[in-house]
């Protein structure tokens, strides 16, 4: 029997990231599922880290390198044999409740489930993602018909919006059915915002943050309790993002707003 869900992880010579990456893949709540692994052409060890996991759901795939998350995506589409299609960046977190979460709301008829991230920045208080604008793919399940009638990804060099916004647009453009989650299922981090990371490869905040989750059965609580008392500084703000998570007819707009579908 095929696995229920496919996860594809993108990736590039960051091997020290993957094995915290993959740990938290692993330690879904729901366990019916393939995890691929996609190297966008790697250079260094990251085979041998994933081999080295030793779990027959985990496979390892490499390509030639494309530049962009969009070649080792397709790849994992084309090779993907579950119903639905999850996201998880290489050096980016999952809560255990993610896919469990995900599989409930495409199994009560969405084409496509998103959810909250808390988003950790180098340096000041984590925020969470908006779920009005382009969801993250790491926060991102999807029916894997959709992207077959879809195209799949398209190349960011033909673009211009990022890949997934571009993606996200052409489903909604389709009539796909769009359902906001509103739970907290992972952490994510900015490799853009971090200096030099692919050079000096670090992990550490990955392993920090994965032992919070580990030893923490409220973690989701916690985190959303902390922002929601940082909010209440910024009563406006608080409100106004109180009004879009509980209006979902607001989200189709917010997302057209961020550029035309291509």
């Amino acid at each position: 029997m095929p696995p229920r869900v496919t996860v594809v992880i993108a990736t590039y010579n960051w091997s020290t990231v993957l094995p915290y990456s993959i740990a938290s893949v692993l330690a879904q709540t729901f366990t019916d599922f393939e995890l691929l692994v996609v190297g966008d052409g790697c250079t260094d060890d990251s085979e041998s880290v994933v081999r080295a996991i030793g779990d027959p759901r985990v496979r390892w795939i490499n390509i030639a390198r494309t530049g962009h998350q969009f070649g080792p995506n397709n790849e994992g589409l084309r090779q993907a044999r579950g119903e639905f299609i999850a996201y998880l960046g290489h050096d980016d977190l999952w809560l255990p409740h993610r896919l469990q979460t995900g599989v409930a709301a495409l199994d009560a008829g969405a084409d496509l489930a998103h959810s909250l991230l808390l988003l950790v920045p180098p340096e000041g208080d984590p925020v969470l993602s908006a779920p009005t604008l382009t969801p993250p793919p790491s926060a991102v399940m999807h029916r894997r018909a959709m992207t077959e009638a879809l195209g799949g990804w398209r190349n960011f060099r033909e673009l211009t919006v990022t890949p997934e916004l571009n993606l996200w647009q052409r489903a909604l453009a389709a009539g796909f059915t769009f359902q906001f989650v509103p739970r907290l299922t992972g952490v994510k981090f900015s490799a853009a915002a971090r200096r030099n990371v692919y050079g000096e490869r670090p992990s550490h905040e990955q392993a920090a943050w994965l032992a919070r989750i580990r030893a923490e059965p409220e973690f989701e609580a916690l985190e959303l309790a902390k922002i929601a008392i940082r909010s209440y500084r910024f009563p406006s703000f608080a409100s106004r993002l109180w009004t879009l998570l509980t209006t979902p007819a607001r989200w189709p707009a917010f997302i057209w707003r961020r550029g035309g579908a291509s």
